[in-house]
Order: C-alpha cells, then structure tokens, then sequence
C-alpha cells in the first residue's frame, strides 16, 4: 500500500506556509500541518489552511523544535491511515517540483526511506554549509557506514511503520539533532535509505530558526551520545549487516 500525505512542521512561516500548501496540495498531496506553539498571526493562516479538503491541522501547546514537530506529524500522519510522509520545510527553501521525483521511487520503494541530499545556489549562509561537513562525518562514524549521502537535509519520504516504530522505541533529539540522528539509528536497523539530489534555496526573506551557537551545540551532543551508543550496540549491528 502507497498512500501519502506531506507534513509540514511550521513556527511563524505565515507568508510561505499558503504557497507551499497550494502546491502540495495541486500534485494530490493531503498535508498535515503542525503548530509548533506559533504566533497568533501564523495560527490564523494555518487554522484557514486547515479548513480546507484534506489538510490537517495538529497543534502543539508549547514549541518542541523542528525534530519534535515533525515526529508529531509522523505520529498524526499514521493515525489518520496514511502509509508514507513526504516532509516539507514550510519556509519554500525545499524544491517542490521534485515532489513527484520522491513520490515515484518510495511507490517503487515503498519500505525504504526516501531522502535528498541538497544542491545549494549562492544563497546558502557559509557557515551553514561548513558546519555540514563536520556533521557528515560523525554521521558517517555513528553509523559505520559512507552511505549516508547528507544528514541534515529534512526533504524525505517517512514509510510510518518504520520510522513510527522507531520514535517508539528511542528518545530522539527534539530540534535541529533529530534530522541526523533518525538517520543513524535507521542505518543501524539496516533500514533501506535511497537518495535524491533537489536543489535547496535559502530565500533572502526567509525566517530561520537554526540558533547557531545552541543548535550547534545541541548536534555535537547528539554525535557524542550516538558515538558512544554505537559501540555499545557493535555486536549487534555487524551482525544485522551480516544476515543482510
């Protein structure tokens, strides 16, 4: 069965959050939009939005981040008996005409995880992109593997038993850590992962909430837990590679 929908995770996105549902919602995509404890402003966009065919609205009564947004989307994305999660930034930096690039190959794939590793343009902050690289190798040490394409890029397709089955299991990171270490701990359960390149665009106009200091550090915690869980998990990954 192949039945997706996009969730969207917003804090304070009201101007791009309407262009981002129109599309979505044009390529057949219903979309469940998570409050993250937004503004007034924003929570009267999205409670309109939300009043239309086949958009969904969870609320969240106080902000968990970017990574905590999502994984309630994920949660209420399989509750309302959809299969697949097509995730979408709602600031309009993701490339929305590869929505149907990534919806082809998890129809074809419908158990891996369909995620994009990102070609920027010149508006991507340097010390954004630097940072990246640091990221990618603990990513690739933590999963013991050079598979992982990029770490950090949020455009994928969830299937929901396993990502859900996942959640339910481990206490993941809440904010910008949860992208990279979903990942590795997908790679240690040998879960199928393929990877799409999609241009990525930062607008000039575009709210942020990356904190560079405290999301940084937040990531480097996040790599030292995983680094350290990774060893104690050793046995048992070589293993599942093994049988595979």
């Amino acid at each position: 069965m192949h039945n997706p929908c996009a969730v969207i995770p917003v804090y304070n996105h009201e101007h791009a959050l309407p262009a981002v549902v129109a599309v979505l919602r044009d390529a057949g995509l219903p979309c469940v939009l998570v409050d993250d404890a937004s503004s007034a402003d924003c929570a009267a966009v999205m409670d309109r939005l939300a009043g239309t065919t086949d958009t969904f609205l969870v609320r969240l009564p106080r902000n968990q981040g970017k990574g905590g947004a999502v994984m309630a989307g994920l949660r209420e994305a399989q509750r309302l008996g959809f299969s697949h999660a097509l995730q979408v930034d709602a600031d309009g930096q993701h490339d929305l005409g590869d929505v149907a690039r990534f919806l082809n190959l998890s129809q074809q794939q419908p158990q891996a995880l369909i995620c994009g590793y990102p070609q920027y343009d010149a508006s991507v902050p340097k010390s954004r992109l630097y940072a990246r690289y640091l990221t990618h190798v603990w990513v690739w040490i933590n999963s013991l593997s050079l598979s992982i394409r990029d770490g950090m890029c949020g455009f994928r397709v969830y299937p929901l038993a396993a990502s859900v089955a996942l959640l339910d299991s481990a206490r993941l990171g809440r904010r910008m850590d949860f992208d990279p270490e979903f990942l590795v701990r997908m790679a240690w359960r040998n879960q199928p992962m393929h990877w799409l390149p999609t241009r990525v665009h930062y607008p000039l106009d575009g709210l942020s909430h990356f904190r560079l200091w405290h999301d940084n550090a937040l990531i480097a915690k996040m790599h030292a837990k995983l680094f350290f869980a990774m060893l104690a998990r050793l046995p048992l990954i070589l293993w599942r590679r093994w049988r595979a």
